[in-house]
């Protein structure tokens, strides 16, 4: 008899199962995918469509096609509880859906608790990354020398990259307006010395003011108030900061990493219930610090399909081993990047080029709906 498999997300981690859906179909399991949205963003190109290096539709895949052209059952929906001894997902709209095994690919949000009261319209978080558009959109829109303050509060890879990319689009709109970014205890702390020079560099010679030593605590429309005191105004935000899991793991009584994230064995498995498992932002890794980075989701991608499969036939499962030393390359905007892989650094065109095409390697192997035919 067929069991219920049910994808929560439709994140890098899930891409390859989703391809190839039909495999459990075709073996009488039933699938469905609960994504708040048909489209999914991939984070490691999305700063570009601030400065509008990519367009939306270089940039996602249509999840719900690739869901329902394969036979499963889409549901544009978001999971708010869970009893994972009860197998049940309690959905937003009020549905309750029964599973045999679970997969979570949500990512991770900003904390409603940075935002008193709703958070206004010109403040846009980096999760989810359509926020990125949302930003461009507003910034365009905005009739002239209208906005002349604005704000990234963030002092990794997201805020670097982000930071580079307004600055383009502001440069390019001739508008002006001044950039502070808020870098945290250190800007690109745990990252080589020599990426943070480079990074540093770039931002003084764009004249873009980089606060290190500094935390935001929370925003209103207006400004960004620190933990030491301070405020600081603004007329358009960016926030890549406070990032976190879901609070549904935690309140649900599975094992949790310390941010709240699912604990999942190297097999991807939660310890505590082997029918649940993740992937990519908002899980933790027994026995290991991963770093949030979508590298680790691109590649737990094909042990996700395997062991989802193995959980519904009864195989073996293959356990996840994460790469010691990634390469990793920052878009910096104007066609420029900073590339970095063990004790090699690199700065320039070139490794915007490789970072490029890289990123558009993989968009082509699940691209698969149409998606860079479909309008804005």
């Amino acid at each position: 008899m067929g069991k219920h498999l049910v994808f929560v997300g439709g994140g890098h981690a899930h891409l390859t199962a989703l391809v190839r859906l039909k495999e459990y179909i075709r073996r009488g399991h039933k699938v469905t995918l609960i994504s708040p949205s048909p489209h999914q963003y991939y984070s490691g190109m999305a700063p570009g469509m601030i400065s509008g290096i990519y367009r939306p539709q270089e940039v996602r895949f249509h999840v719900r096609r690739l869901a329902e052209d394969r036979g499963a059952e889409f549901l544009g929906d978001s999971v708010t509880a869970f009893h994972p001894r009860e197998r049940v997902l309690f959905l937003k709209s009020g549905k309750e859906i029964p599973y045999d095994i679970v997969s979570f690919n949500t990512g991770s949000e900003v904390p409603a608790e940075k935002f008193p009261g709703e958070r206004a319209e010109n403040i846009f978080p980096v999760k989810p990354v359509i926020h990125f558009l949302s930003g461009r959109r507003f910034i365009l829109r905005a009739p002239p020398k209208t906005l002349k303050r604005f704000l990234v509060a963030g002092g990794g890879p997201a805020g670097v990259e982000v930071t580079a990319n307004l600055n383009r689009l502001l440069e390019e709109k001739g508008d002006g307006g001044n950039i502070t970014l808020i870098g945290g205890t250190k800007l690109l702390s745990g990252y080589p010395e020599k990426v943070r020079n480079l990074a540093l560099k770039f931002f003084q010679e764009h004249r873009i003011e980089v606060l290190e030593g500094a935390h935001a605590k929370e925003f209103t429309k207006n400004g960004a108030i620190l933990q030491d005191g301070r405020s600081l105004e603004f007329d358009a935000a960016f926030l890549a900061v406070g990032i976190r899991p879901s609070p549904i793991f935690k309140e649900s009584g599975v094992p949790v990493g310390e941010g709240g994230e699912l604990l999942v064995d190297s097999f991807l498995r939660s310890p505590a219930y082997p029918e649940i498992f993740g992937g990519g932002d908002c899980i933790a890794l027994k026995g290991a610090r991963l770093a949030k980075v979508g590298v680790y989701a691109v590649r737990q991608n094909p042990i996700l399909f395997h062991n989802l499969m193995a959980a519904l036939e009864g195989g073996s499962l293959r356990p996840f081993v994460p790469q010691k030393n990634y390469l990793a390359i920052l878009n910096m905007g104007f066609g420029r990047g900073i590339l970095w892989r063990k004790g090699f650094v690199w700065e320039g065109r070139l490794a915007f080029l490789l970072k490029d095409y890289l990123d558009r390697s993989f968009m082509k192997k699940f691209q698969v709906s149409g998606e860079l035919k479909e309008e804005e």
